[in-house]
C-alpha cells in the first residue's frame, strides 16, 4: 500500500539486507551521545541511572513498534516522507521531507566539526587554518565518492566505522565487569529518586537513542524491506541498550565523581585501564562520530532524491548514476552543501532544532496510522499489524509529548523559519 501519484524509485538497486540497515540504525543511535550522557543521567539519579537507560529503551521500543508496522506498507525510498505523504497529502510529506533534511544537514555539519575537535585532542594542529578545511574537505570527499560508487560499499565502510566504534566501548565493557557487583550493591544502599528527577534524567538520556529513523529512508534499495525494517530496527535497539546499560552501571560503579565528569567515560576507562584506556576511549569517540557522519551520508541524500523523484523539487537531485545505480547528484549536493556550512558557517542554532524535528516526525508518523490502516483495510494488505489495538499507538504518542516539553522556544522558531522556507520551496515548484 502505497501512495498512488508516486512514481517508482527507477534505477536503484535492491542491494541491502537487515544487517546493512542495523548498522545505519545502530550508527544513528551509538554517536557522540553516550560519551557525555552518563555524567548528567549520574547527577539527577546516581546509581539508579542504568535503570533510566532501560526505561528510555522500552519506550523508544514502543515508539519502534509503531514505525515497524508503517514501514510494513512501504518498499520504496523516503521513509518518514512517503508515510506521510499517504496518509496527509503531497504537501505534508513534502515538508516533513524539506525538515528532515535541514535537520540532517545541519547536524552533520556539526559533528563534522565535533569530529574535527576530536582529532585535536590527539593533533592539535587539525583544528586550525588551511589544515582544518583540508581535512573536512578530505572526509567529506572519501565519503562522497564511496557512496556515489555504491551503497553496498558505503555500507561496508560503515560496517568498519561500527566494529572500531564499538571496541573501545567493548574494551571499557569487560575491563569493568569485576565493578558490577559493587554498584548493585550502591543501589541498595541509596534511596530511589525523585520521579521529577527520573522523568528529567530519561528526558536527557533519550536523546541517545534517536537517530535510528534514518535508516527507514533507503527502503527503495532493500531487499524485503518489510521483514528487513523491522528486525533491523529492534537488533539496533537492542544491542545499543545492553551497551549502554552496562556502561551506565560499570561507570557510577568505577568513578565515585561521575556527576561532575566533563569526559564521563574517558574518565572511567582512564580509572579501568589507565592512561591508554584514556587515550583508547579519545579515539573511540572520534570514529563514534566518524560513523554518524558516515551513516548521514548515506541516507540525508536520499530525502532530496525522494523529493526530486516526486516533482518537489528540482529534477537534478532525482537522478540515478546510470552505472553505480546511486542519487550521485543528491549525493554531490549534500558534500558541497556540508562542507560550505561547516567551513564558513554559524548554525548552531538551527542544528538545536534537528531533536524538535524527529520528536514531530515521530508524532506526525504514529498520527498518521489511523488513515494508513483504514488504507490497508480497503487494498486488503497483508502488511504487518501491531496487536491490541490503538493501545501501542497511543502509548507512544503520549511518549513523544514528554519529549517536547524539552524543546526551547529557539527550536521552535527555527523550524518555524524552515518549515516557511518550505512552503516558499514546493509553491515555485508545483507551479513550474
Amino acid at each position: 500500500m502505497e501512495s498512488s501519484h508516486r512514481p517508482v524509485d527507477e534505477g536503484l538497486v535492491r542491494r541491502l539486507g537487515a544487517l546493512g540497515i542495523g548498522l545505519l540504525a545502530l550508527n544513528g543511535m551509538i554517536g557522540a551521545g553516550i560519551f557525555g550522557v552518563p555524567a548528567g543521567a549520574a547527577a539527577l539519579t546516581g546509581a539508579w541511572s542504568p535503570l533510566v537507560f532501560v526505561a528510555c529503551a522500552l519506550l523508544l521500543g514502543v515508539i519502534m513498534l509503531c514505525f515497524a508496522e508503517i514501514a510494513s506498507r512501504f518498499d520504496r525510498t523516503g521513509g518518514p516522507i512517503l508515510y506521510i505523504d499517504t496518509a496527509f497529502g503531497r504537501f505534508a510529506g513534502f515538508q516533513t521531507g524539506w525538515a528532515f533534511y535541514i535537520a540532517r544537514l545541519t547536524a552533520y555539519a556539526a559533528n563534522l566539526n565535533l569530529l574535527i575537535v576530536s582529532l585535536g585532542y590527539l593533533w592539535p594542529a587539525a583544528e586550525e587554518g588551511w589544515i582544518r578545511v583540508a581535512l573536512m574537505a578530505g572526509i567529506l570527499g572519501s565519503l562522497c565518492w564511496i557512496n556515489v560508487t555504491g551503497i553496498k560499499r558505503a555500507v561496508g565502510s560503515l560496517g568498519v566505522l561500527t566494529v572500531l566504534k564499538l571496541i573501545p566501548l567493548i574494551s571499557l565493557v569487560i575491563f569493568g565487569l569485576a565493578w558490577l557487583a559493587p554498584a548493585g550493591s550502591s543501589l541498595a544502599g541509596q534511596a530511589p529518586p525523585a520521579i521529577g528527577d527520573f522523568a528529567t534524567a530519561a528526558l536527557l538520556v533519550i536523546y541517545a537513542f534517536v537517530g535510528w529513523e534514518s535508516a527507514l529512508v533507503p527502503a527503495g534499495e532493500v531487499r524485503n524491506p518489510s521483514r528487513a525494517m523491522p528486525m533491523a530496527l529492534f537488533g539496533a535497539l537492542g544491542v545499543a541498550t545492553v551497551f549502554y546499560v552496562l556502561i551506565q552501571a560499570i561507570s557510577v560503579a568505577a568513578l565515585p565523581d561521575l556527576a561532575e565528569s566533563e569526559r564521563a567515560l574517558v574518565d572511567v576507562a582512564e580509572v579501568l585501564m589507565g592512561p591508554a584506556g584514556a587515550l583508547l576511549l579519545t579515539i573511540g569517540v572520534v570514529v563514534s562520530v566518524g560513523g554518524n557522519v558516515a551513516g548521514t551520508m548515506i541516507s540525508a541524500p536520499r530525502l532530496t532524491y525522494a523529493l526530486a523523484r516526486d516533482g518537489n523539487f528540482p529534477a537534478w537531485f532525482g537522478r540515478v548514476h546510470a552505472e553505480y545505480h546511486t542519487p550521485a547528484n543528491s549525493i554531490i549536493f549534500f558534500t558541497a552543501l556540508t562542507l560550505l556550512l561547516s567551513v564558513f558557517g554559524s548554525f548552531v542554532w538551527l542544528a538545536a532544532m534537528s531533536a524538535l524535528v524527529r520528536v514531530l516526525i515521530y508524532m506526525a508518523c504514529i498520527g498518521a496510522m489511523p488513515r494508513l490502516r483504514a488504507q490497508a483495510a480497503d487494498n486488503n494488505s497483508a502488511s504487518f499489524r501491531l496487536p491490541g489495538g490503538w493501545l501501542i499507538p497511543v502509548i507512544a504518542f503520549a511518549a513523544c509529548s514528554l519529549l517536547l516539553i524539552q524543546i526551547s522556544l529557539q527550536s521552535v522558531l527555527a523550524t518555524a523559519l524552515v518549515l516557511a522556507v518550505g512552503t516558499v520551496i514546493y509553491w515555485l515548484a508545483r507551479r513550474d
